[in-house]
């Protein structure tokens, strides 16, 4: 049941972004503005700058997946400066979950789950995913998305909900 409540929704929420960040690359193209600006921006002296929110997006995905199925993850240097080589992260981030199955996630829901900033506690995979992973997700694209908004970019609830399973 993990893999229906991560996945999925890991990989629609980096799609989002994606988007998201064209509207920004568009955005400062059409203004003139360098998009550095944009990816060095913040919302508040002590948060982490856009580049940093995107990294910490792909991050929060990636190694919720591995911990809870130690399906070695793709590691990333933290070096991205530009706006494709950002594109590039979040692309390999959805290839990477893109690789895994719900049959990988099996007895993960009971898997013990920790991390170095824990100091030895740990979770069960069912209260990491709901009590950290998804939660960490969502700020870090909600922040991701109010960075670029702060600065002027046209973007909308709609964009960050993204596609909608709609029927009628």
């Amino acid at each position: 049941m993990l893999y229906e409540t991560t996945v999925p929704y890991f990989i629609k929420m980096l799609h989002n972004l994606e988007q998201i960040l064209d509207k920004g690359a568009k955005f400062a193209e059409t203004k003139k503005i360098d998009m550095d600006v944009l990816l060095n921006s913040r919302l508040a002296p002590d948060q982490f700058p856009l580049g940093r929110q995107i990294q910490m997006v792909c991050d929060t995905a990636k190694l919720a997946a591995f911990r809870l199925t130690e399906k070695t993850a793709p590691t990333y240097p933290d070096t991205e400066k530009t706006y494709a080589e950002f594109q590039d992260r979040i692309k390999g981030t959805i290839q990477y979950l893109e690789s895994l199955s719900a049959a990988d996630f099996k007895g993960a829901e009971t898997k013990h789950i920790t991390t170095p900033r824990w100091d030895g506690q740990w979770m069960t995979g069912a209260e990491f995913i709901s009590h950290h992973a998804l939660p960490n997700l969502y700020f870090h694209v909600t922040t991701a998305y109010s960075i670029l908004r702060h600065n002027g970019v046209e973007v909308g609830k709609k964009d960050y909900l993204g596609a909608m399973p709609l029927k009628k």
